[in-house]
Formats: C-alpha cells, structure tokens, sequence
C-alpha cells in the first residue's frame, strides 16, 4: 500500500495542476489567449530561470555520473532513426508523419519531466534533472527540426544556418547554458579561494528564487487551459499510434533497456521517467505549424499523451518502487 501512495503522491499534484488549468478556463476566468500569453512567459523567462537556478545549485558537478545522460541522448537517436524508418507504415499522409516521428522521441521534459523527477525523487534529483536538459533540449530540438525538414510537405529544406540558429536562440537552452557558465565560474572562484558567490546578494537570489518556484505550477496551469478535446477528423489512427508511441513503447522500452544495463542510481531513474514516459512536447505545436506539417494532429497527441501519460506515468513510477528502485 505504501508503494501505491507513493506513486500517487508523485503523479496526482501535477494532473490536478493541469486539471485546474482546463477548468479555469472553461468558468471564464482566464481566456484561450490569456492561456497561451501565460505559455509564452512560462517558456521565454520561467522556465529559462529554473533551469539556471536548478543547474547553478548543484553543489559539485564533478561528482555527477555522466553515463546517465550519454544513455538518454542514445536512447533518443535510436527512437529517432527506427521511426523515421517505420514512419511510412504508422501513416499514408506525408504532413502528419513528422508529427508521429516526434511522438516516438520528443517529451515534455523541462514543463513536466524535471518537476516530476524532483516529486520521484525529492530536491536532490533536482541538479541531476536539470542537467540532463543541457542534452535532452538541444538533441529534441535537432531531431525535430531534421524531422519536419525530411517530410516537409511543400518540398522546402531549412538551411544549416537556420537550424542552428533556431537551436541556439531556444530560450530553454539559453538557460541551460547560462546556469552551466555561472556553475563554472563558480568552480573557478572556488579554485582561486574567492569566497564571494552570486547568490550572497539577496537583490539577485529571491527574485531569481521566486521565478523559478513559479515556472511549474504556471506551466501546468497554461498547459490545462489549452486543452480543445475536439478530435482532428480522420486521424484517429495516427492519434492511436502518436499516443502508444509517446506513453508505452517509448518508454516500456527505454526503461526497461536501463533496468538490464542496472548502473543507475534512483535520481537517474527519476530522470528517465520524466524523459520516456511524459507527454509529447508542447513545442512541437508551433514547430510543425511553423514548418507546414500537421499541427492539428500535433495538437491533438500534446491533449492525448498528456491526458493517458498520467497513467503510464503511475504505472513505471509503481513498478520502479516495487522493485526497489525508489
């Protein structure tokens, strides 16, 4: 019994969240466009900031086991390659097989992954969750981009430039990145004996504090208040197949793959969690719109794979503590 409250200690808050979202939204409190002005802070500044804050509060990355993010970033290439080759038989429809693609690989890692991580876990999965963004984010991103290129349906192909400049100008990264250079001066105060740390000015710390405790409860809240249970017409399939995809194969298969190898401490498992079993990115709604795929379909999975990873989440979640994992 203790392992079934566990797991539902660490799931239930965040589909509460979301269902408050939804239900907000539809008493008038916040409107679709409001929802979707909240989304864009959360991701262009909340989000950004609690990945920085997470990644600078580590206290010594030396001490972190790198293995654990070479294992996601493979993990995700593979998923990657054997579903571009299977993609023609998941769909007929040339638009929509970009979108199923990312549904085999592409999670909602920074909105949902990181803070169920911590829940699995508690705050010292934080820095471990946080890190593995530094990978998971650009090589999602990559993938994507490389994805809708290939099943572009006017024909068109991206210049390397732009690609490269649409993964360095992704303000999820930036955050990553930016809490990476303060970890390392940080490392270099530390190995000159200067005592003098970013955080000791109070000015700069709360503010930085309050916005990342902010980021998720907002995310969750923005992400329910989009939901339109509306069906796309005539993708059942492929809405059936994007969801099995994101919420059991995916998954099943990549945890289970961990468990064989067993090098993985608790906070790495926590972490695959959050990267295999969450729901389809809801970036991935802007990107196929962007780049002429189906983002109606694209929408649809992000409602579809959020709505049924709560499941799948409860289940790997109980299963890992069965086993002992957590």
């Amino acid at each position: 019994m203790s392992d079934l409250i566990f797991s539902i200690n660490a799931v239930l808050p965040i589909v509460l969240t979301v269902a408050v979202g939804y239900f907000i939204k539809r008493i008038g409190v916040i409107s679709e466009d409001v929802a979707k002005s909240l989304n864009k802070l959360v991701f262009r500044v909340l989000l950004p900031v609690m990945l920085f804050n997470n990644i600078y509060k580590m206290k010594d990355i030396s001490n972190v086991s790198f293995g654990y993010l070479i294992y996601v970033a493979a993990a995700v290439a593979v998923l990657f390659f054997i579903s571009l080759l299977l993609s023609p038989l998941m769909t007929k429809e040339r638009s929509r097989r970009a979108v199923l693609i990312q549904s085999a690989f592409r999670s909602n890692y920074a909105l949902i992954g990181i803070p169920l991580a911590i829940s699995l876990v508690g705050e010292g999965a934080s820095g471990a969750a946080s890190l593995l963004s530094a990978v998971s984010i650009p090589v999602f991103n990559i993938f994507a981009v490389v994805s809708l290129a290939l099943f572009d349906p006017s024909g068109k192909r991206p210049s390397v430039k732009k690609v490269l400049l649409g993964i360095i100008k992704n303000p999820l990264i930036i955050g990553i990145f930016a809490g990476l250079l303060a970890l390392g001066i940080r490392a270099l105060f530390g190995a000159l004996d200067i005592s003098w740390r970013l955080y000791d000015i109070t000015a700069i710390a709360t503010p930085i504090d309050y916005l990342s405790r902010s980021a998720t409860p907002l995310a969750l809240i923005a992400l329910g208040a989009q939901f339109n249970f509306k069906a796309t017409a005539g993708a059942k399939r492929e809405i059936i197949i994007g969801t099995l995809l994101r919420t059991l194969i995916s998954p099943t298969v990549c945890i289970g793959i961990a468990l064989l190898i067993g090098r993985f401490e608790a906070a790495h498992y926590a972490a695959f969690i959050g990267v295999f079993a969450t729901p389809l990115a809801v970036s991935t709604v802007p990107m196929t719109q962007e780049m002429g795929s189906d983002s109606s379909l694209a929408g649809q999975l992000v409602i579809t794979t959020t709505i049924c990873s709560a499941l799948s989440i409860f289940l790997f979640t109980y299963l890992l503590k069965l086993i002992g994992i957590f």
